[in-house]
């Protein structure tokens, strides 16, 4: 892309961000830092249009960046300055002190962002595992079997998965007390790790079909993600993205990524879209495999515990013209904050 091309493609990404309109040349001519014709810049972007860079929605309208156009604008131009100062001051301001309970942090920060931003927020509360005091497996059919959990905190969980082909109820009960000897005190989250390599040292000890159960039924359950009443998802600002809806079209994507919110079942995927790399990821549009239907922007940054252990999530949730430069930071200091108050609560 020339230096030309590059700036006309700037200053028509953030018109359409600050707007949501399409662009024109005529516009645009008034804004580019060289002196040039509307009708060298329409060439311009009929050049992005062929790179796929831009649309037209309509044969005589302006150009909108298309999703591949907002990726690029988002990790090659986009220039995102640090926090301001009232803005920051609000945030700390928002969570208040490290001395409130957890679930009264994570729901300041939903209504923070969602105040701050004027879209939607998400906060993915921190997995509350109690460690497993027993683990028994129960045959239901030839290709249906029951795993019962018991934790130290005295709630039990039933799961139903599909266990090996030719499993006996002898291996079932040589899988179970298997894993009663190994995993007493431990958590699910620390479970699979210990398995691994419980299974390698001993597999001798175990036949074939008990190891099996042990791998596919502990995986089973480890991520099967049930009913979520382990995962606690805030939401706040849901009005803010109906505000100014141009079309019942986009308000049909709105209700859909609601939608998906409430029958998403692995609410983990939030965590998921974090592990690919440090800091504030965004996803755009179908980028994004959580609410890959609703034609939406996510903007997200997961927060730590003392550990260093991603631990949760928090996030903005928008049309596909948030203003990212602004919001970007927001979000990485909220969840800065968040994992400080959360690592001080436990080190109390």
């Amino acid at each position: 892309m020339s230096d030309r091309g590059r700036e006309v493609f700037r200053r028509l990404v953030e018109a359409y961000l600050e707007t949501g309109e399409p662009v024109g040349s005529r516009t645009l001519s008034r804004s580019v830092s060289e002196n040039v014709s509307a009708a060298t810049i329409r060439n311009v972007m009929q050049d992005l249009e062929m790179l796929g860079l831009l649309d037209s929605p309509h044969v005589s309208a302006g150009r909108i960046p298309t999703q591949m156009g907002l990726r690029l604008f988002v990790d090659g131009i986009l220039e995102v300055g640090d926090i301001g100062q009232s803005e920051r001051a609000e945030i700390e301001r928002g969570l208040g002190r490290g001395d409130s309970d957890l679930p009264t942090i994570l729901d300041r920060a939903g209504d923070m962002l969602s105040g701050l931003t004027h879209g939607a927020s998400l906060v993915l509360a921190p997995k509350q595992e109690a460690p497993i005091r027993h683990i028994e497996f129960v045959s239901l059919g030839n290709d249906r079997a029951l795993v019962v959990l018991v934790t130290g905190d005295g709630q039990v969980e039933n799961r139903v998965f599909e266990p090996p082909m030719g499993l006996t109820p002898a291996a079932m009960r040589q899988a179970a007390n298997f894993l009663n000897a190994i995993l007493q005190g431990r958590t699910l989250g620390e479970m699979r790790g210990v398995v691994a390599s419980e299974i390698t040292r001993r597999r001798a000890e175990l036949d074939a079909l008990a190891a099996d159960l042990v791998e596919d039924g502990t995986a089973v359950w480890a991520t099967d993600e049930g009913d979520g009443s382990r995962d606690r998802l805030i939401v706040r600002g849901r009005a803010n993205l109906l505000e100014g809806t141009p079309d019942a079209e986009q308000l049909e994507r709105i209700r859909g990524l609601f939608d998906d919110l409430e029958r998403k079942r692995d609410l983990a995927q939030l965590l998921e879209l974090t592990e690919g790399g440090d800091g504030v990821r965004v996803f755009i549009g179908s980028e994004n495999k959580l609410f890959s239907l609703s034609g939406s922007s996510l903007v997200v940054s997961p927060y730590m515990n003392a550990d260093r252990k991603i631990i949760g999530a928090v996030g903005v949730i928008g049309p596909t013209r948030l203003n990212y430069g602004r919001i970007v930071p927001i979000v990485d200091y909220t969840a800065q904050l968040v994992g400080r108050l959360v690592s001080s609560r436990s080190k109390g």
